[in-house]
């Protein structure tokens, strides 16, 4: 596979990953993703990604319950 951004060989690995919405910032540290060995950019996969989707909308729902409550 070949990198998007410069063209290098991208190699399966790991990746964090991290996201500042909605009053929160979380991050995971080692996402599994294919990784670019010249350049170190990152590509999750389809499963990866819906997971990802998946937590930051149960994390969404959690925030929106917890900020009602302060409101």
């Amino acid at each position: 596979m070949e990198c998007f951004h410069c063209k290098g060989k991208m190699i399966q690995g790991h990746s964090p990953f991290s996201a500042d919405r909605n009053g929160y910032h979380i991050s995971w540290e080692a996402v599994p993703a294919w990784v670019c060995t010249q350049c170190g950019e990152a590509l999750f996969e389809e499963n990866e990604v819906n997971h990802i989707q998946k937590a930051l909308q149960n994390i969404d729902s959690e925030t929106l319950a917890i900020t009602r409550k302060i409101a």
